[in-house]
């Protein structure tokens, strides 16, 4: 039976059981052999992040064909309309080319942990906190739509991927789950 884990990676963890000297890496937060990520979440994202033992799970998890949604919490700088986000919803071209239609909206600021380090704080630019949902998963993707409509991205908190979710899950915490 294959085994499914749910972590909560922290920011500054690579997605990944190895790296060099002074990295932080899974190993410190999943002692469990021969998992592996299901997707990838960059060093300076946070949230969930599954892993898996079965090739095949990993795959209808991880590839775009499969379009999975997958939903971020993202604090922007900027005090962005509703219409502003209207970009998102219809799709983007960024470097690599066209991305699927977003779903996207605001949000009020969610209720997170505190994160270590602390988003930089700055009285004189507003932020805001918007929900996105995607059916993708490139490369530093959300990050690179956000800025592409003129919000940088503050701080990056994948809620969900599919039906599995963070909630009651803290930071560095994991579990595993029924596939």
């Amino acid at each position: 039976m294959a085994r499914l884990i749910l972590l909560n990676k922290p920011f500054g963890v690579l997605c990944q059981f190895t790296g060099s000297p002074g990295e932080q890496t899974l190993a410190r937060y999943v002692p469990v052999p021969g998992v592996y990520p299901a997707g990838r979440l960059d060093k300076d994202s946070e949230g969930l992040l599954l892993l898996t033992d079965d090739g095949a799970l990993q795959a209808r998890i991880a590839s775009p064909r499969f379009k999975l949604p997958k939903t971020y919490l993202v604090q922007v700088e900027g005090d962005p309309s509703d219409d502003d986000l209207a970009p998102l919803r219809a799709g983007l071209v960024l470097k690599d080319g066209p991305t699927r239609p977003a779903k996207a909206r605001l949000i009020d600021p969610p209720a997170l942990w505190d994160r270590d380090p602390p988003v930089r704080f700055r009285k004189s630019v507003p932020d805001r906190w918007i929900a996105i949902t995607l059916t993708e998963g490139r490369n530093r993707q959300v990050r690179r739509m956000t800025a592409a409509i003129n919000l940088p991205t503050l701080r990056l908190v994948r809620w969900s991927i599919g039906n599995w979710t963070l909630e009651n899950l803290p930071p560095g915490a994991w579990r595993e789950v029924e596939v």
